[in-house]
């Protein structure tokens, strides 16, 4: 599988824009475009659905884990607060549950539940991969 740097430079070739042109066209600063092209970081939730929107292609391909882009339209993206409590009901877990088999920490999970934080890139995967979905239903996205 590709990472965010190698799928983001993909989709600007396909799609025949440059890093200025991009910023402009999302709202994205062009700094924080150039540092993800050079694979520096990985994104904010909301840079990295804005990027997803422009290119009409899911989260989960800009970040490396699909393989294909499947052009579609997604779903407006509700608070996270909103999502974390629906995946937990779908899921049937518990905020305890999900944090020790996660590590994650009470504070960081009380944190999005309660809407005052979102989850960074690198904590998304995680729970993507712990609950076996995609990055974009974890966004209510699909």
């Amino acid at each position: 599988m590709a990472n965010l740097s190698e799928n983001l430079k993909f989709m600007m070739t396909e799609a025949e824009i440059s890093a200025p042109k991009l910023s402009q066209a999302t709202g994205i600063d062009s700094s924080t475009i150039l540092t993800l092209l050079r694979g520096d970081g990985l994104p904010s939730i909301d840079t990295l659905v804005k990027l997803a929107d422009y290119f009409k292609c899911s989260t989960d391909f800009l970040l490396g884990l699909k393989d294909t882009t499947d052009e579609a339209t997604f779903k407006p993206r509700p608070p996270f607060s909103e999502q974390l409590t629906f995946i937990l009901r779908h899921f049937n877990i518990t905020k305890y549950r999900l944090e020790k088999q996660t590590k994650l920490s009470e504070k960081t999970v009380n944190r999005w539940h309660n809407g005052k934080t979102q989850p960074n890139a690198e904590s998304l995967i995680k729970l993507a991969k712990y609950f076996d979905c995609s990055v974009d239903f974890l966004l209510g996205r699909v």
